[in-house]
């Protein structure tokens, strides 16, 4: 399954409106990578009157981030989101942690806890709106995935390119 079919997937709601839908979580790890990286673009803030864009699915809000991508498209919205987010782990501390995801290296855990302090208020808001989960299912759920998430997305032990990043499939959880 290519990542444009797991977006595509996303317009049938955080609880996959039929059979084979995406997981909440599955959709809150795209989110959040689309949310760096829609904040990334222009040093703009997404539209609305707090940090989050209102309104609209996960799914909306990535089909929109593509037209800020330009000509990268979803593999410039993953690869700027997935950068920022790792710098954003730097700039908590938690560097060693995230640079095992991108290493071909065993991949060590973060826990919930942790996770909330790298994470800000508003991209925890953002994702418990829109995926419709609480708090803490949000911060478990995306402990437990994202390690191997950015660990596939990062197979030759490095950031990939936007190029790479549209070729390349993720499996759904």
């Amino acid at each position: 399954m290519s990542l444009l079919d797991v977006l595509t997937g996303m317009r049938n709601g955080p609880r996959g409106g039929r059979s084979g839908g995406m997981s909440p979580i599955t959709m809150a790890l795209l989110g959040l990578l689309a949310y760096k990286a829609v904040k990334g673009f222009g040093g703009a803030k997404p539209a609305g009157s707090g940090m989050a864009p209102t309104g609209g699915s996960l799914g909306d809000i990535l089909k929109d981030s593509f037209g800020n991508a330009g000509k990268g498209g979803l593999g410039a919205v993953l690869s700027n989101g997935l950068g920022d987010l790792l710098k954003q782990f730097q700039g908590a501390g938690k560097s060693e942690i995230a640079d095992s995801w991108v290493s071909p290296n065993e991949n060590k855990p973060i826990d919930a806890a942790d996770l909330s302090r790298v994470l800000t208020p508003e991209q925890i808001e953002f994702l418990t709106e829109r995926t419709g989960l609480t708090r803490e299912q949000l911060l478990a759920g995306l402990a437990a995935q994202l390690p191997a998430t950015i660990d596939e997305l990062t197979p030759q032990g490095r950031l990939p390119g936007p190029d790479e990043l549209d070729r390349s499939t993720i499996k759904t959880v």
